[in-house]
């Protein structure tokens, strides 16, 4: 529904969402813990029913987009509703690109197949790898279990909980940068410089671990100095990770599938995603005890393998409209052999 020079701010809405309410999540976190009745646990879970309660019934009154109620054959209703997001009535350019690609993408018999097939080949690679990758840069080390790590590198518990909340704040605060930035300075300029920054922080955050813990992870402790400064670090990659690979790891996938496979796209992504998420939080604390502080080294060589990947792999998308994606990936150095002139669309003149 968003037009395509504001696509992206509009986009990262989602993710800004999602920190917000991991904030929310630490600040109510941190409160209970306070309760001496031992019920606070309680009240922290309980709690979670509201934004869902929140979300169910502000679906009620979502509207839908105008390439649905295309879908459905309903032109005269689509318009008016693109006429009504846009806020104008002159569309008619506009419509008919959603009026072209909805007609191409019901030609399609078998969008699952479509979407595993050459000529769909880099977008399946992308909603395959940047979920994938997204999960790797080892965020959810930081955000699922601060508390916990913060307590093992020696902050008492009142200080892990507060330093959690420090990282809630800086994750809102630089989604609030990518908000901003993502359709002025492009996609690919703060993937590469996000991961630059992530890769600096891991080493580093790695190597005061290792000093203070030793390799064997025995007995240690830190002085007020160097857990600030590993804080500080902490605080750098979380920023670097919420302006980067955190809101665009899901804006991307979204925006580069045409409409005949979009669904399969997006099924791709948020399967892919939730699946690594899973697999992160169940294993995260036996390869914290068994790697030590090289389970940073662990996502930090990751993180270099998908900057490359993003440098190489991933076109520039900014500005583009999602009705003429294909042209992206007809003039990409490497994509360009798996997508046909008879494979791109684009806007009649």
């Amino acid at each position: 529904m968003a037009p395509a020079n504001l696509r992206g701010a509009l986009n990262i809405g989602f993710q800004m969402a999602i920190t917000i309410g991991i904030l929310a999540a630490n600040l109510i976190n941190y409160g209970t813990s306070k309760i001496k009745s031992g019920w606070g646990w309680r009240i922290s879970l309980g709690l979670a029913a509201a934004p869902a309660i929140l979300f169910t019934v502000g679906s009620l009154f979502l509207p839908d987009t105008p390439n649905s109620i295309l879908e459905r054959g309903n032109h005269e209703k689509a318009k008016r509703m693109l006429q009504r997001i846009r806020g104008t009535s002159n569309v008619d350019e506009e419509f008919q690109d959603l009026v072209d690609a909805s007609t191409a993408a019901k030609q399609v018999e078998h969008p699952w197949k479509n979407f595993t097939g050459r000529k769909h080949r880099p977008q399946l690679i992308i909603c395959t790898f940047i979920p994938f990758f997204q999960q790797l840069t080892g965020i959810n080390v930081i955000m699922f279990y601060a508390p916990v790590l913060f307590k093992t590198l020696g902050f008492g518990d009142d200080a892990s909980l507060m330093s959690a909340v420090i990282t809630g704040v800086v994750n809102v605060v630089a989604t609030m940068v990518s908000v901003y930035s993502v359709d002025k300075l492009g996609r690919k300029a703060l993937f590469l410089e996000g991961g630059v920054q992530m890769v600096i922080c891991q080493v580093v955050v790695a190597a005061m671990i290792g000093r203070a813990f030793g390799t064997e992870g025995e007995a240690g402790d830190m002085s007020e100095g160097v857990s600030s400064m590993m804080l500080f670090f902490i605080c750098a990659y979380v920023a670097a990770f919420a302006w980067s690979w955190g809101p665009l790891g899901w804006l991307v996938p979204s925006e580069v599938c045409p409409l005949e496979i979009r669904s399969a796209g997006q099924a791709t992504n948020v399967s892919v995603n939730m699946f690594f998420t899973f697999v992160i939080g169940q294993f995260f604390l036996s390869m914290l005890c068994h790697m030590k502080f090289g389970l940073f080294l662990f996502f930090g060589g990751f993180v270099i393998i998908m900057t490359i990947f993003i440098y190489y792999l991933v076109p520039e998308t900014k500005n583009v409209p999602i009705e003429d994606m294909n042209q992206v990936w007809k003039e990409h150095g490497f994509w360009s052999k798996y997508v046909s002139n008879d494979n791109v669309t684009t806007s009649p003149p």
